[in-house]
């Protein structure tokens, strides 16, 4: 990059901060006393939720952060316990480059834990409280976590992984209630001493849903690309500097945090709910004046599953924007979604591994329900065939992104780290192709194409069409081996409470609407289809489905 580029590069970031500053009204709560901390964050490297809640609280003090269970959480309360948990981990021996295992529901204190991470220059470990011993001592051993804070609930887990000499039980800290036996984060806190040094050079390492394999870690550091990149989304959406967010996605995952993060920076209040369960979120959003929250399309699916009559008890009229992404949103869903709420839904791409790539605004899903939209301003996407070159707009390839939020790559796998990058782009796999309007559409993952009869099909195009019957709630498709045709296609569907439709009906649909080879032969009905908290479908599941199949 030459000198007119970057001053051309620095002059647009500043326009778009600004844009952001104004449009956001971030620019009139901003006070000289929070302008110095700010400075003084971004000297030291401060730029992750540590920076955040230091800065917010200096220049809102009493602003409410979150609230969680009956209880309000303001900046400077949330800056004060982070500050206190970091002294309690460096006098337990925690110390730069070490990691720490949290295994948690939602709740303020997994900020809490990522922050006093990072402000000892230490690592915070994202774990899911679903997940079995076997799960969890994998994410130890592969992270070299020192130290675990753990749910209450899942103190069976925690016994197993002390029994099997994963963890020390000295260092294991209930949060979220006592449990007999093991200290808990409270007794761990320290009052910092008055000069300590702000390091806040921390990662978090979040470990990716793990759809085929064991999971990786992508490692991600918190520089002032985070903050760009953040920002750049943040100018594409109606987000505000007053909003109410609902939590509901899980907090060890990228969506759930990542939103929240963003409503958190801009010094928005984050509305805390566990777990997820539909009448629950509406009541929370007219309860509450919510304006934003982000789902994933397994929600979505079940929220838009509600009779209309639990719609209209509830004044939905706060909510300005409704997230939604973390797996493929189906066109039909998209549809019935902007029908029953308006113009509030955004679809947006993104990955663990390159933080948010495209966001489809309301305009565009109409125009095209269940395209993923354009890209965030300052991200380079790239679809590359098998020839490892550029396709022209219209055809599928590989989609490679590239912007300020790339991880650093997976934690202790160089190989996985290689593979998936070219040329300064990353890819996680996923097939995509870009439309007339420059917006762009996921076909499928790169290991789930089809290949019938040499013709290449992509199972999310004959999803769509399956979804779009009016007695289809959910369909999946994979391919299964077959002697003449190499693949064929294997439906899996699952229909509307109190709908009905036969597999001979449905093949006929999809016949209408879909050449030869992507027409599935065998259809199997489902009361739900596998996925993981994020709600990706897991196939490998599907594949090796043994129950009832219809051949028609």
């Amino acid at each position: 990059m030459n000198l007119t580029e970057r001053v051309k590069n620095v002059t647009d970031k500043a326009a778009m901060f600004a844009r952001v500053a104004v449009n956001t009204g971030l620019y009139r709560g901003i006070t000289p006393k929070g302008l110095a901390g700010a400075v003084r964050s971004l000297a030291l490297g401060g730029s992750g939720p540590s920076a955040i809640f230091r800065i917010h609280g200096r220049n809102a003090p009493h602003r409410i952060a979150f609230e969680y269970r009956g209880r309000a959480w303001t900046y400077a309360g949330v800056d004060r316990r982070i500050d206190r948990v970091a002294a309690g981990l460096r006098a337990a021996g925690i110390s730069k480059g070490d990691r720490a295992l949290a295994i948690l529901k939602n709740s303020p204190e997994v900020f809490v834990i990522n922050s006093a991470m990072s402000r000892i220059g230490a690592g915070a470990v994202s774990g899911s409280w679903r997940s079995t011993p076997k799960e969890l001592e994998y994410l130890l051993v592969h992270s070299g976590a020192k130290v675990v804070f753990f749910e209450d609930e899942v103190v069976a887990s925690i016994d197993a992984l002390v029994a099997a000499g994963a963890i020390d039980k000295s260092r294991a800290f209930s949060v979220n209630g006592a449990v007999d036996g093991y200290a808990s984060i409270d007794s761990l806190m320290r009052d910092p001493p008055a000069t300590s040094a702000e390091v806040q050079e921390g990662t978090v390492i979040i470990y990716t849903s793990g759809t085929t394999g064991k999971p990786k870690g992508a490692v991600r550091k918190f520089a002032t690309g985070q903050i760009e990149g953040f920002f750049a989304f943040i100018h594409e959406t109606p987000m505000r500097v007053d909003d109410r967010h609902l939590v509901v996605c899980p907090m060890y995952h990228s969506t759930g945090l990542g939103f929240a993060g963003m409503a958190l920076m801009l010094g928005g209040t984050c509305v805390i709910e566990r777990e997820f369960e539909p009448e629950r979120f509406l009541a929370t959003i007219e309860r509450e004046r919510i304006t934003t929250a982000a789902i994933v399309p397994t929600m979505l699916h079940r929220l838009m599953a509600l009779p209309d009559d639990a719609f209209r008890r509830h004044d939905l009229t706060s909510l300005r924007a409704l997230f939604c992404g973390g797996a493929q949103l189906p066109g039909p869903l998209a549809t019935r979604t902007l029908e029953r709420l308006g113009d509030v839904l955004y679809n947006f791409y993104g990955a663990t591994e390159t933080g948010l790539v495209t966001v489809a605004n309301p305009k565009e899903l109409r125009r095209a329900p269940g395209t993923i939209g354009h890209s965030v301003p300052g991200t380079e996407i790239a679809l590359f065939g098998d020839d490892g070159r550029p396709v022209p707009r219209g055809t599928v390839g590989e989609l490679y992104a590239r912007n300020a939020m790339l991880v650093s790559g997976y934690h202790a796998d160089d190989d996985a780290t290689q593979s998936s990058m070219r040329d300064g782009f990353f890819s996680v796999g996923d097939l995509a192709m870009q439309d007339e309007y420059g917006c762009f559409h996921i076909v499928g993952r790169k290991r789930d194409m089809v290949i019938s009869g040499g013709v290449n099909v992509y199972p999310v195009e004959v999803e769509e069409v399956i979804a779009s019957h009016a007695a289809v709630a959910q369909a999946a498709v994979v391919g299964v081996e077959d002697g003449e045709w190499g693949e064929r296609l294997r439906a899996f569907v699952v229909l509307r409470p109190d709908a009905h439709a036969t597999a001979p009906e449905l093949k006929a649909f999809v016949r209408e609407r879909l050449s030869g080879p992507k027409v599935p032969r065998e259809w199997a009905f489902l009361e739900h289809l596998p996925s993981n908290p994020t709600g990706k479908v897991l196939k490998r599941e599907l594949r090796e489905y043994t129950g009832p199949i219809e051949k028609c």
